[in-house]
């Protein structure tokens, strides 16, 4: 292997680390159902993917549920929380790296990140009528919820859920961002 190799895999498994702890680190937020807790575990794979790009991101998403799964496991073995925050995390790190890889400015960074929000919003939103709350219902024995309570859980928490966790990461995330934008850049490279 290169140097440059073996120096992004070090990265990517730092970055996985740190991601699964701060997802550990979760908590809910009031208003919303207790189920949806909120963590920050996002922030290690957006810079994975600004510095090493998005292949590195979503290997950082991919390696933080796979530790919480083994660690925490499920009473069915089947991992739909997991998955849940696997395509949450892509569907926001992905069209913030996209976004603001055009421009490398401070603007772009933003409007990636809204780009983000948006974008694990409302897809999310779409995942969780057709794939993820069923799965709960078959594979967790949940009790079974009509379409329309369905939707009136995404309309009122799962959608606005998903906007306040992309506006809140996207704040300290820009916090970040502003210190590091110089270092991130003198010591970003392709290579993951």
């Amino acid at each position: 292997m290169n140097k440059m190799g073996v120096k992004s895999l070090v990265v990517v498994g730092m970055l996985s680390s740190l991601s699964y702890i701060l997802m550990l680190l979760n908590f809910p937020l009031p208003f919303f159902p207790n189920f949806l807790l909120i963590d920050f575990s996002d922030i290690p794979a957006l810079v994975a993917a600004i510095m090493m790009g998005p292949l590195a991101g979503v290997l950082v998403e991919l390696i933080k549920n796979g530790l919480h799964y083994m660690m925490t496991g499920s009473a069915t073995g089947v991992p739909v929380g997991d998955f849940a925050n696997f395509m949450a995390g892509i569907l926001y790190i992905l069209p913030t790296y996209y976004v603001f890889n055009r421009l490398k400015t401070k603007k772009a960074m933003t409007i990636g990140l809204i780009a983000g929000t948006f974008s694990m919003s409302i897809i999310m939103s779409i995942l969780n009528y057709l794939v993820i709350l069923p799965a709960y219902t078959y594979f967790l024995h949940y009790p079974a919820m009509s379409s329309g309570e369905v939707r009136a859980m995404i309309v009122t928490g799962i959608l606005p859920f998903n906007f306040v966790k992309g506006f809140i990461i996207m704040g300290l995330f820009m916090l970040l961002f502003t210190r590091m934008q110089g270092w991130m850049m003198k010591n970003s490279y392709k290579s993951a």
